[in-house]
């Protein structure tokens, strides 16, 4: 999901950027204000936060393999 977010913060500073606007704010959206922000996301992403639920010990969900699994040789 992290990742989802900093390629859209990447996407509309590139569409910033190619139409030449500030949105009145030139300090707020200039180049080292969104690369620290999309980087942030994809450094938090990549750590693993914010990727998706996880499974807990005792959901019962998920596969569990007794013995050999199939396709193992």
């Amino acid at each position: 999901m992290l990742a989802i977010a900093a390629a859209i913060v990447f996407g509309i500073w590139l569409l910033l950027d190619l139409f030449g606007t500030n949105l009145g704010a030139p300090d707020l959206f200039n180049f080292s204000t969104m690369a620290s922000l999309g980087l942030l996301l994809l450094s938090l992403y990549l750590a693993g936060v914010g990727s998706g639920p996880r499974m807990g010990a005792g959901t019962g969900s998920g596969r569990r393999w007794y013995g050999r699994r199939p396709g193992r040789g």
